[in-house]
């Protein structure tokens, strides 16, 4: 799945599968580190829409105070 068309939920959703594998000990050693890189991006992913859907709703907020 492209990483730019990804949605919120299937970041998030993927996300907490890795931590459940690693969490659950079922995570490879040998990808373990592929894994926690996978990770960080999804965090990334995330963090990125969160911040733009704050600055959206920001910004609808104002409008209406300003009307």
């Amino acid at each position: 799945m492209a990483v730019k068309k990804m949605s919120y939920a299937d970041a998030f959703g993927e996300l907490q599968e890795i931590l459940k594998q690693i969490e659950d000990g079922g995570a490879d050693v040998d990808k373990l580190t592929e894994r926690v890189k996978r990770a960080s991006e999804l965090i990334k992913i995330c963090k990125t829409k969160l911040y733009e859907t704050e600055s959206e709703v920001g910004k609808i907020l104002d409008d209406l105070d300003n009307e």
